[in-house]
C-alpha cells in the first residue's frame, strides 16, 4: 500500500522550512503538485528542505523535488537529508532539465533574405527548365502532328474550359455589377453618371476581366493540375511512364498547359461580356440608366485596343500558371503533407506571378501607346 505524500511548511519573514515525508510518487502527483505550487505561493527568499522522512521516491517525486530546489534568482534554495538510495535517481533528474536542448537562435535578417533569394532563384530555374522542356516537346509535336494526344487535350479543355464557364459569368456578373454600383454612387455627387460606363468598360477589357479570370483559374485549375501530377509522382506513375518509353511532357505536362492556353482567352471574353452585363444590369436598375444609352455610350468609350490588350495578356497567364502548376506539382515528395504544401504554394505563386505579369503588361502596354 502507497503511503500519502506530506509536506510540513513553516513560514517565516525570510525563510520557509519544507519538511518532506512520505511517499513521493506518481500515484500522489496531483496531491504533491498541490503542495509545492502552495510552497511557490510564499514570497520569501530563502528555502530550507529537509527530505529525511521521504520513505518512497520515483521519477514523479524527483521532478517535483527538482522543481522546489531549482534558484530562480529570486531564492536561494538548500536542500538536506536525502536519502542516499534516492539521490542518484534525483542527480540524474536534475541533470537531464540542465541537458535540455537550447532554444533556437532566431537567424539574423539578412541570412533570412539570403535565403529567401537562394530559394527565389532555385524556383526560377526550375520553371525556366520546366518552359524550355514543354517548348521542346511542343516543337516535336508540330513537326510530327500525330504525337499529340488530342483525346486528352479535348478532355482538359473540357475539364478547365467548358465546366469552369458558370462559376467565371456568375463572379465576373457580380464584379462587374460591384464595379458599375460603386462607380454610379461616387460619380453621381458630380453630376457624371454616364462616367460609369467608361469606368467598367475600360477597367473590365483591359485589367479587371483577364485578371480575375486569371485569378480563378489558378485557384481552380491550377490546384488541381498540382494536385494530380503530386498524387502521380507519390504513386511513381511518372516514372512508370518514363520507364514504359513515354515522356511524361508530351503525356502529361503539354495537353493541359495546352488546354489553359486554348481555353483562359474563351474565358476572359466571355467573363468580360458576363461583366459588362452586369454593369449594364446595375446601371439600368440602381443608376436608372436606360440600357440603350448605356451601350452607346459603351461604343464611344471602349476602343478596338481595348479588348485587344486583354486578350493579349490571356494566353501569357495561361502559361504562367500552367507551368507553375505543373512544375510544383512534380515537387511533390512521398507524403500527403508535401501534396497539400505543393498545391498551397503552386495557387499562391500563380496568382502572385499573374499579377506581377499583368503590371508588367501594363507598363509595356502604356509604352507603346496601348
Amino acid at each position: 500500500m502507497v503511503a500519502e505524500a506530506l509536506i510540513d511548511i513553516k513560514a517565516g519573514a525570510d525563510l520557509i522550512e519544507v519538511t518532506g515525508s512520505g511517499a513521493w510518487v506518481a500515484v500522489n502527483a496531483q496531491k504533491l503538485e498541490t503542495l509545492v505550487d502552495r510552497i511557490f505561493a510564499f514570497d520569501t527568499r530563502r528555502i530550507v528542505i529537509d527530505a529525511r522522512g521521504i520513505s518512497q521516491f520515483d521519477t514523479f517525486g524527483a521532478v517535483a523535488l527538482d522543481r522546489l530546489t531549482r534558484e530562480d534568482g529570486r531564492r536561494q534554495v538548500q536542500l538536506t537529508g536525502l536519502s542516499a538510495r534516492y539521490a542518484a535517481l534525483y542527480e540524474k533528474v536534475r541533470a537531464a532539465g540542465k541537458d535540455a536542448p537550447a532554444p533556437l537562435v532566431r537567424k539574423a535578417l539578412f541570412a533570412d533574405a539570403a535565403g529567401g533569394v537562394r530559394e527565389l532563384g532555385a524556383d526560377a530555374l526550375r520553371y525556366l527548365r520546366m518552359i524550355g522542356a514543354f517548348a521542346l516537346t511542343l516543337a516535336g509535336v508540330a513537326a510530327r502532328p500525330r504525337r499529340l494526344r488530342l483525346a486528352s487535350l479535348a478532355h482538359q479543355i473540357d475539364r478547365v474550359g467548358w465546366t469552369a464557364i458558370p462559376i467565371i459569368a456568375l463572379m465576373t456578373l457580380l464584379i462587374g455589377g460591384i464595379i458599375a454600383q460603386q462607380g454610379i454612387y461616387h460619380f453621381r455627387r458630380f453630376g457624371a453618371d454616364d462616367y460609369v460606363v467608361d469606368l467598367v468598360a475600360i477597367l473590365i477589357l483591359r485589367e479587371i476581366g483577364v485578371l480575375l479570370v486569371s485569378i480563378m483559374v489558378a485557384g481552380r485549375s491550377g490546384s488541381a493540375y498540382t494536385a494530380e501530377l503530386g498524387s502521380m509522382n507519390m504513386r511513381e506513375e511518372i516514372d512508370a511512364l518514363r520507364t514504359m518509353g513515354r515522356d511524361p511532357q508530351e503525356v502529361l505536362i503539354l495537353p493541359r498547359v495546352l488546354a489553359l492556353v486554348m481555353a483562359l482567352p474563351a474565358l476572359t471574353f466571355l467573363g468580360s461580356m458576363a461583366a459588362l452585363f452586369g454593369g449594364g444590369l446595375v446601371a439600368w436598375v440602381y443608376g436608372g440608366m436606360d440600357p440603350a444609352i448605356f451601350v452607346a455610350r459603351l461604343r464611344e468609350a471602349v476602343s478596338m485596343s481595348d479588348f485587344e490588350v486583354g486578350m493579349i495578356k490571356a494566353p501569357f497567364m495561361a502559361l504562367v500558371i500552367g507551368i507553375v502548376a505543373c512544375t510544383e506539382g512534380l515537387k511533390v515528395q512521398g507524403s500527403a503533407e508535401s501534396l497539400g504544401l505543393q498545391t498551397t504554394t503552386s495557387v499562391v505563386k500563380s496568382i502572385f506571378m499573374v499579377i506581377v505579369l499583368d503590371g508588367f503588361f501594363a507598363m509595356f502596354f502604356s509604352s507603346i501607346g496601348m
